[in-house]
């Protein structure tokens, strides 16, 4: 009778989530938690964006509208990837969903079968993998630590496609390195793809806005007008216009994949929210000028950070290009032992034990394939890092 699929049973719960709601449950508890596990900004929807909605509303844009966007929504994703990464696409090859996370989903399960495999570079975001084994394929992780600064080099690359191999998922700047490949690290990593013409290309680009130190911004497709035919070029409006609840992803690439996913979300959520498709109008069309503010708060909280965990002895930090993450090196801490006896034999244990001694919530590496290491979101205050920060270097100071 409580028999689940078999489907179901070959994914995890979002690790990610998960270290989220354990910190909320712990303050509703009374302890002091600060909570690092969160992979959303910390500012406010652009006041802008928020008045679209609320005229949206008023307009009464309150119905059902066509299964993966209304017209206006992709006209203004369709204007988003021209100007931003010099990509045409008609109206037919663009989608919207209901996040990033539901386009990815919606790529993936509409076009893997059982037999299929899709190459994953390590470290990598927690869903891929999970939405790849929903859909009855295999992940083939390739490793990228933090010697290689995270990313995967055109031989890792060339090495793990086979003839079985259908896509490639890209992610740059990554979540949760924060490390994003430069446009001649991307040509290199094209070539390779050109001389494989059946893998398909999924580039996830949910990051693009925020980069740091004048980072030249590219994508693959952009990069190789080869690869356009076979690039499902992802991105949404959560992450650069603080919009992670207003739950908008949305894809341009070959119109065949994007009939594919229309079909599937037809059954499935059908049309994304009316409200949140008006007000992504008005956030990709409107002045985006406060994104270079913003980033420079990011940049400051990103020096911060990697300061001072680069002065805690066992751990290693690499200065990311791009988005909001951090993913500090931790194997210096392995094999040593708590003031309460424990040893830590793994990052999940490093970040229990920072959560447990210090009250700080990060998430542990091995739910990122990348081990041992652990994933800091550095999207929240100032003097908030700072205190975070000074409690894992406690914390690390009292292990022997």
């Amino acid at each position: 009778m409580n028999r689940t699929s078999a489907a179901i049973n070959r994914i995890q719960p979002s690790p990610t989530i998960a270290v989220t709601n354990k910190a909320a449950e712990l303050k509703r508890q009374g302890r002091d938690v600060i909570g690092l596990g969160a992979g959303e900004p910390d500012f406010d929807t652009p006041d802008f964006v928020k008045e679209a909605a609320i005229a949206a509303i008023r307009a009464g844009q309150t119905k059902y509208t066509g299964v993966d966007g209304t017209p206006e929504c992709k006209a203004a994703v369709q204007a988003k990837f021209k100007r931003d990464n010099k990509l045409d696409y008609a109206l037919d090859q663009i989608s919207i969903n209901s996040g990033g996370k539901h386009t990815i989903f919606n790529a993936l399960l509409a076009t893997l079968d059982p037999g299929d495999e899709v190459i994953i570079p390590a470290p990598y975001w927690v869903s891929y993998p999970d939405i790849v084994m929903l859909a009855g394929a295999t992940p083939v992780v390739v490793p990228c630590g933090v010697a290689q600064n995270f990313k995967m080099t055109p031989a890792q690359l060339d090495a793990a496609i086979t003839p079985n191999t259908r896509w490639l998922i890209f992610n740059s700047p990554s979540n949760p390195t924060g490390a994003a490949y430069t446009r001649a690290e991307l040509k290199a990593l094209a070539d390779v793809l050109m001389r494989h013409p059946h893998v398909l290309v999924l580039a996830d680009d949910m990051y693009e806005h925020i980069v740091y130190d004048d980072f030249d911004f590219g994508t693959l497709a952009e990069i190789e007008p080869g690869l356009y035919d076979r690039t499902l070029t992802v991105n949404g409006a959560s992450k650069a216009y603080a919009m992670t609840g207003w739950r908008i992803g949305f894809a341009g690439g070959p119109a065949w994949i994007i009939k594919a996913m229309a079909k599937l979300q037809s059954q499935s959520t059908s049309n994304p929210c009316s409200i949140s498709m008006a007000a992504t109008v008005a956030a990709l069309n409107g002045n985006q000028s406060f994104l270079k503010e913003r980033n420079a708060a990011f940049q400051r909280r990103r020096d911060l950070v990697v300061s001072m965990l680069n002065q805690t002895p066992g751990l290693i930090c690499p200065r990311p290009e791009g988005a909001f993450y951090v993913y500090p090196d931790c194997s210096g801490l392995i094999g040593k032992t708590t003031p309460g006896g424990k040893v830590l034999h793994n990052d999940e244990d490093v970040a229990a034990y920072l959560l447990e001694a210090e009250g700080v919530a990060v998430v542990h590496g091995a739910a990122f394939g990348g081990s041992p290491a652990f994933r800091i979101s550095y999207a929240t205050a100032d003097a908030v890092l700072e205190e975070a920060c000074k409690r894992i270097q406690r914390a690390v100071g009292n292990l022997v």
